[in-house]
């Protein structure tokens, strides 16, 4: 079967070029594609290996940056936060035609929707979360400069550029005129932190970002999908793991995601969780929370613009846009002291 944008024998080459001993014959198999990057599974007679690349059309480079993903997973091998060992990156893209990062295969659980949270008691569930922001507080923990990531990112005047990015890119995506919109972005303009912390932030932290020990849940094994990872403030990443907690966000994902579960904690609950956690004061929430509305609002908008156009997506992705009104309305309700 042919695998799209995979040449299995230039990867086999490659990673033979690159002193990595492929035994036997190497298999390949596709396991996660479509809006993100894509994800092989790439296996000889005695081991496994994790295999990414961009997306073979509509690529994206700030949302499918190769370097970013292997060199912040690289810097981190000694820290506190569990990730995949770092194998080979093809930078240039002289195997597969794009870039590429190679890195060990994580055996686990990665669990993205209800059913494969069905899996877990409550109390595993109950001790995955607590993991799971206590691994988000280490990744703020880090010094960026003793892991080599000093120059990852310009974390001065990131918020605000973080509102001016979503608000162009509403401007490229939006399928209708939302008066909420605009309103929202002004009011964010108006309320920028004066002072904000700067630290590591992964850019899309939630469970199924995570791989889970199988055998005790309570433990990550690995943090995965670094592609928006930068230098920045950690509370953008606090407040996008709660506002994920929002039942809108199974309209934009078209399906039933675990983190939405009831099951989960609230969304008060979890940013109580981190603030105990990460020892940060989260005295200005309402605004990163709006924040965080506001760009899952024009992420949603997107994926239906993307549909629209053709991209081949499905009816789910042409309907991910009807929870942008919904998340401009909890936005504006946030700043306003309201949660919900």
């Amino acid at each position: 079967m042919t695998l799209p944008g995979m040449d299995v024998a230039a990867l086999a080459r490659f990673l033979r070029a690159r002193g990595v001993e492929v035994r036997g014959e190497l298999r390949v198999d596709l396991i996660s594609g479509g809006r993100s990057n894509l994800t092989f599974v790439a296996a000889d007679d005695v081991t496994r290996w994790v295999v990414r690349r961009p997306p073979v059309a509509g690529l994206t480079p700030s949302a499918h940056d190769m370097a970013r993903e292997f060199t912040v997973t690289a810097a981190l091998q000694n820290s506190e936060v569990p990730v995949a060992r770092t194998v080979a990156f093809d930078e240039q893209g002289t195997a597969l035609g794009a870039p590429m990062t190679v890195v060990e295969y994580i055996d686990g659980l990665v669990i993205r929707d209800r059913d494969e949270l069905a899996v877990l008691t409550d109390a595993q569930v109950e001790a995955s979360v607590t993991e799971l922001v206590d691994v988000l507080a280490r990744l703020h923990a880090v010094d960026a400069a003793a892991v080599g990531l000093e120059k990852f990112g310009r974390p001065a005047g990131f918020v605000e550029r973080q509102v001016n990015l979503w608000a162009s890119q509403w401007d490229r995506v939006k399928t209708r005129d939302l008066a909420d919109v605009p309103t929202l972005h002004a009011a964010l303009s108006a309320r920028i932190p004066a002072r904000s912390a700067g630290s590591i932030v992964h850019g899309d932290f939630r469970i199924d970002n995570t791989i889970l020990d199988a055998r005790d849940p309570g433990r990550v094994r690995a943090v995965v999908d670094w592609e928006m990872s930068t230098l920045g403030d950690p509370l953008t990443d606090a407040a996008l793991m709660c506002v994920y907690r929002s039942p809108i966000f199974d309209v934009v994902l078209g399906s039933s995601a675990a983190w939405t579960s009831d099951r989960i904690p609230s969304a008060d609950d979890l940013a109580q969780a981190y603030a105990t956690a990460s020892g940060r004061d989260l005295g200005d929430w309402g605004f990163y929370l709006a924040l965080a509305n506001f760009k899952l609002g024009i992420i949603g908008e997107g994926i239906t613009h993307r549909a629209l156009r053709g991209s081949g997506a499905g009816a789910a992705a042409e309907r991910a846009a009807e929870a942008t009104p919904e998340f401009m309305a909890a936005g504006l309700r946030a700043l306003k002291g309201a949660h919900t």
